[in-house]
């Protein structure tokens, strides 16, 4: 009996199943492969039978390389169709899937939605045995055999939301590879109020590690302890919302703390974050 379904999932996030159609594609179709290519598999999703969304509010695609197992792509809900005559054909389709516009079937209206962001290309399903049936409706029960961990992008790219901070920080499982690489190093790092420009520069060291210290910040609400931040916080705790994380240097753990705050201090003084941002030391 599995223990989680991708049903389970789909209730989570407040879709209904029953309203849910689920839709395998696979990499050996070869009118599937070649939208796969040039990256049209949006535009392959939404060109299918009329009546084909009949009864449903949302799909869901996975991709199957093979066997039973496919991996989650995307979520849309369905906002209608329109014949699929050649005028609504989209640009730059491979030859075996442009000839199929010939106003007998439905191009569909599909809006991406984000409840799922966060597990695309992790959770992997397993189809069951009916591989033919290739789109079933949502409450069909489907085993989750695995969730993929996100790999961490580098301290160059790392610039994170506190949303997604949070994300992170609360789903350690998840994210194994951040956990590793940000408890790794102390760093200088950078918070910016992405709606007025604020900058706040700080650093993590001692024992705290990168990923301590910004754990810090998902515990308090956003604000970690800084005295204006915690002032702003208060005020408005929506505020936590608007910030965004990134690394300024990445730090050996074998530096002094009396070393990391001079560099800490030398970019508050490149920046001007005293004088302009939420630093107030």
């Amino acid at each position: 009996m599995a223990i989680l379904n991708f049903t389970d999932v789909l209730k989570k996030v407040g879709i209904n199943p029953n309203r849910t159609k689920l839709i395998r594609h696979v990499l050996t179709d070869k009118g599937f492969k070649a939208c796969y290519d040039l990256d049209k598999v949006y535009e392959y999703t939404c060109h299918q039978k009329i009546g084909f969304g009949k009864g449903y509010d949302y799909w869901i695609v996975f991709i199957s390389d093979g066997g039973t197992l496919c991996r989650l792509l995307s979520c849309y809900k369905v906002n209608g169709f329109v014949a699929d005559g050649p005028e609504v054909r989209p640009i730059g389709l491979p030859e075996i899937e442009a000839k199929k516009y010939q106003g007998e079937n439905a191009f569909y209206n599909l809006q991406y939605v984000d409840v799922l962001r966060e597990y695309e290309n992790r959770i992997i399903i397993d189809w069951g045995k009916s591989t033919r049936m290739w789109h079933q409706k949502g409450s069909t029960e489907k085993e989750i055999a695995a969730i993929r961990g996100v790999a961490f992008p580098g301290f160059e790219r790392l610039c994170v939301s506190y949303d997604k901070l949070k994300t992170i920080i609360e789903n350690q499982k998840g994210y194994e590879s951040w956990f590793a690489a940000m408890s790794s190093v102390n760093a200088v790092y950078l918070i910016v109020d992405t709606k007025t420009g604020h900058q706040y520069v700080g650093s993590a060291y001692n024992a705290e590690s990168l990923w301590g210290r910004w754990a810090v910040y998902v515990q308090t609400g956003g604000h970690g302890g800084n005295k204006k931040m915690v002032d702003i916080i208060k005020s408005n705790p929506n505020r936590c919302h608007d910030l965004q994380f990134s690394v300024l240097q990445v730090l050996s753990k074998d530096k002094s703390d009396d070393e990391i705050i001079r560099i800490e201090n030398n970019w508050k003084d490149k920046l001007q974050t005293r004088k302009f941002g939420w630093n107030d030391n």
